[in-house]
């Protein structure tokens, strides 16, 4: 329920037209910028999971995961519907010349396939390593997400929100590089003590 909430709230304006003076841009904006949110949102129950203990977040994260799908879905829909009127070639056209609709697009495309095999039949027809590797592109994503952000802002100067974001992607990533190297690290240093 909380995760539809902002849905909720984003139609509730553009239905009683408290969504200011362009209620396209600001439908098409709101479900981006809830995209990021539930993306990096996603991204943070592992650490917190690992952090904590608490390993019933795990089962957060599928959810999580499908709501950013369904944002960015939206957001993309809202584009398609409300600034290009749903005219294939014109979207096709647009995509092809502006570069942050671009990795925009190319974003939901590779989130595409993580939403169609978020289910456990999946998991299983998949095997657990290719289901992960597959699931790995969530940091692409991420990446691609943050460069479509950034790039609609700088059109503006307005580099504030986009950094913030950065800021919290990079920490979630580093997060999980950090994991993975310092038991290596460790088995090194051990290795050098004892020689």
């Amino acid at each position: 329920m909380l995760a539809l909430a902002p849905f909720c709230w984003l139609l509730w304006g553009a239905f009683t037209d408290s969504l200011g003076a362009n209620p396209a841009e600001a439908l098409i904006r709101g479900a981006g910028d809830w995209t990021l949110r539930f993306l990096c949102l996603t991204l943070t129950v592992t650490p917190l999971r690992q952090l904590t203990g608490w390993t019933a977040l795990a089962r957060l994260r599928r959810m999580l995961g499908l709501f950013t799908f369904f944002y960015a879905g939206s957001h993309f829909l809202a584009y398609a519907w409300l600034d290009m009127g749903l005219d294939v070639a014109a979207i096709l056209a647009d995509i092809g010349k502006r570069p942050f609709i671009l990795v925009g697009t190319l974003a939901l495309v590779l989130m595409t396939p993580l939403a169609a095999t978020s289910f456990n039949r999946a998991i299983r027809a998949l095997g657990a390593a290719r289901w992960q590797a597959l699931h790995r592109a969530v940091y692409a994503i991420a990446l691609l997400g943050l460069l479509h952000f950034f790039w609609m802002r700088a059109g503006k100067n307005d580099f504030a929100e986009p950094a913030v974001y950065a800021g919290i992607v990079a920490l979630l990533l580093g997060w999980r590089v950090w994991r993975s190297l310092w038991p290596r690290w460790q088995q090194r240093r051990r290795r050098a003590v004892t020689s």
